[in-house]
């Protein structure tokens, strides 16, 4: 048995509606929302993501650099990504000040965004402040709606996961997550994969 477990959790963009849920693909519908965590910029055919002002005093001083430099070069977090070497995601961690930045992230960064090294390595120095970006439980109407799928479906998870891997829990250390994009003839999907190590109660 593999000792990570997965989630994999879909999304139509569309009116409310009840949709099947299909093997291990969780498909809830969901109206669209512009983020107040973060606004769409539109520049050239792309979609942006920018820092809310609103929530700068609960991040630390590195955000308001990178998402600056990120906005001025109208880059995506994916190209942003590709070119540092990891996963989408967690990039937009280190921008949220949610992860703590390697060297070599650091090195890649200033010359992607044009932002002198010895800057951002003073502001990223440092180990993270995590989980102080949010009020609990989120406002943020696309925030909430992955709060609303752990309300909703919480304790049929950890019963799945206990049948299956026994009595424990999933690792969000030893973890990664991505997010995809499908589409079909019904409209976009949203497909978040959620990757931890399965971590076992210690008898004692």
């Amino acid at each position: 048995m593999s000792p990570f477990s997965a989630f994999v959790l879909s999304t139509r963009i569309a009116p409310r509606a009840l949709v099947p849920i299909a093997s291990s693909v969780f498909r809830q519908s969901t109206a669209y929302t512009a983020s107040r965590h973060f606004h769409q910029f539109k520049m050239a055919s792309k979609q942006i993501a920018t820092l809310d002002a609103s929530i700068i005093p609960r991040l630390p001083a590195s955000s308001p650099t990178l998402f600056e430099a990120k906005k001025k070069k109208n880059l995506s977090f994916e190209a942003i990504a590709k070119e540092v070497g990891r996963n989408e995601v967690a990039v937009a961690a280190l921008f949220y000040g949610q992860a703590q930045a390697s060297p070599e992230d650091i090195t890649k960064l200033s010359q992607i965004l044009d932002i002198p090294e010895a800057e951002l390595e003073a502001q990223l120095a440092g180990i993270p402040d995590r989980g102080r970006t949010m009020d609990m439980p989120p406002k943020e109407p696309l925030i909430y709606r992955l709060y609303e799928i752990v309300q909703n479906y919480g304790y049929a998870y950890k019963a799945v996961l206990n049948e299956k891997f026994g009595d424990g829990i999933m690792s969000a250390i030893s973890f990664s997550t991505k997010v995809e994009k499908e589409t079909d003839e019904k409209g976009d999907w949203v497909v978040i994969t959620l990757r931890g190590k399965w971590l076992p109660y210690s008898r004692f």
